[in-house]
Formats: structure tokens, sequence, C-alpha cells
């Protein structure tokens, strides 16, 4: 079984709504697991369907050893991102796993990113849900 790792910090609000829509479309051939960069986020997931949840840096380590995607804000990526709950050792933790990465586009104090379409928030999650819906078509395919 496929495992989809969702990360995300402050209270853990994007990290919820992509955990629901995953388990609502794929949740029955996927192992949705919620890393929270504190105990607010991973609970408001793992509320939210995630099979099981973990927070902190080393969680994220362990954890996506085994992730087959990666989904979160694009913050998870960049160093002291998200008020500083991303650490230079998750972005990088994140950035070099195998893991196929689903980065969805949220404006942060410190960078901003240019070139997107303007669309509100709940459409890039619902994109992002339905590329990991596709990678695991792809997956399936290959078995």
């Amino acid at each position: 079984m496929m495992i989809i790792a969702v990360i995300d910090g402050m209270g853990g609000g994007l990290g919820a709504q992509v955990v629901a829509q995953l388990t609502d479309h794929i949740g029955e051939k996927v192992e949705i697991i919620a890393l929270g960069t504190n105990a607010l986020a991973t609970n408001n997931m793992v509320r939210a369907g995630a099979a099981r949840g973990a927070t902190g840096e080393n969680a994220v380590r362990v954890s996506l050893r085994k992730a087959d995607v990666v989904v979160g804000p694009i913050g998870i990526v960049i160093p002291n991102a998200m008020m500083g709950e991303i650490t230079p050792q998750i972005a990088e933790i994140v950035a070099s796993s195998d893991a196929a990465k689903i980065l969805i586009p949220v404006n942060q104090n410190h960078f901003s990113i240019v070139g997107l379409e303007a669309k509100p928030l709940v459409n890039h999650i619902r994109e992002a849900v339905q590329r990991v819906g596709e990678i695991v078509k792809e997956k399936e395919g290959k078995v």
C-alpha cells in the first residue's frame, strides 16, 4: 500500500483539508499519515482522517523514508518558513526525499510565489489531491 505523508504546521488547517479530501477520494487505496511541526497540527490532521500521525523533525525524517508521496504547503521545502516551524533540517529532509512532492503554493511573510494563477486555496488543494490520485493510479498500473 502506498504511503501518502501530509506535512503541515501552525494549526494544521491546510493539512487537515488535504487529509480530508484525500480520504474521500483515494483513502482506501493508500495509507495517509500526518506529520506536523507541532502537536496541534498533527492532531488536526489525524482528526481529519489520517491513519496515524507524528510530530517534529525526527518524525519527518523517519516517516519520509517510507513515504511514496509528500503533500504540503510549499514552505515545507523552504528553511524557516511557516514562522520558523520549518527548520532548515526539515526543509532538507523533505527536499531530499525520494518521495514525489506535491507542493501547494502558499505565500509566506518572507517570500512570494509569482507567475501562478491567483485562485482560492481550496482550488489549489483540490488540484493537489487530484495529482496524488493520478500518481496512485500510475503506480497501480505498474504493479
